[in-house]
């Protein structure tokens, strides 16, 4: 398989997984940081604005995951490389949102 086709799987899942704290988020009624907020990445964003921006990051996902190449849940390689898309993006999430929200200690 070409290279090009793993590191969409990987950026696929990465867009899948930035995805659904958005959207939770939004359906739960709450404010949430995004791209849009003022300063960006660190203000909150409106819930319908969260509720968009995690379908852009899911429709998204699903394009670069099942739209290029032929991604079989089933490998070991295709699945992998999307799980750890998601894994590396959920962790920079948690170290990046967790000041803010309580799990993470600010820096100094």
């Amino acid at each position: 398989m070409p290279w090009y086709q793993y590191l969409s799987y990987f950026l696929g899942g990465a867009f899948v997984s930035n995805a659904i704290p958005h959207f939770v988020s939004g359906m739960m009624g709450r404010s949430f940081q995004s791209p849009f907020a003022t300063p960006s990445g660190k203000g909150l964003s409106s819930s319908t604005v969260n509720v968009l921006w995690g379908a852009f990051n899911a429709a998204v996902g699903y394009l670069l995951i099942y739209r290029v190449g032929n991604f079989d849940i089933r490998a070991a390689a295709d699945a992998g490389t999307a799980g750890l898309g998601a894994l590396l993006m959920a962790i920079f999430a948690a170290r990046t949102f967790g000041r803010f929200h309580g799990g993470f200690p600010a820096t100094q």
